[in-house]
């Protein structure tokens, strides 16, 4: 398994419950195949530039570890979900 780390930003117009609920089930679905080792809330933060008629965001930060194969569905996942704006999914090297 490989370390991960995905920073994936939430449309500001969703209320507290639902992001709650989406930080679930992102990190359910890593959860399967993997394991989550730490989430950050960032909270809303202005974006360097307008993203979906968005100027602001909300920031998560997950770091996980989880099979290379994990990483194609996160980012379908990501894709289908209204609610998420922009996302990015990095390997991190071996410390």
């Amino acid at each position: 398994m490989n370390k991960y780390e995905t920073i994936f930003i939430i449309n500001p117009n969703v209320d507290d419950a639902g992001i709650k609920e989406l930080i679930q089930k992102f990190s359910d679905l890593i959860n399967s195949d993997g394991k989550v080792e730490k989430v950050e809330e960032m909270g809303k933060r202005k974006l360097a530039y307008e993203i979906k008629k968005n100027k602001e965001g909300y920031y998560v930060v997950v770091n996980f570890e989880a099979n290379p194969t994990l990483i194609k569905e996160l980012e379908r996942v990501y894709r289908i979900t209204d609610e998420v704006i922009k996302f990015i999914v990095v390997r991190k090297d071996e410390e």
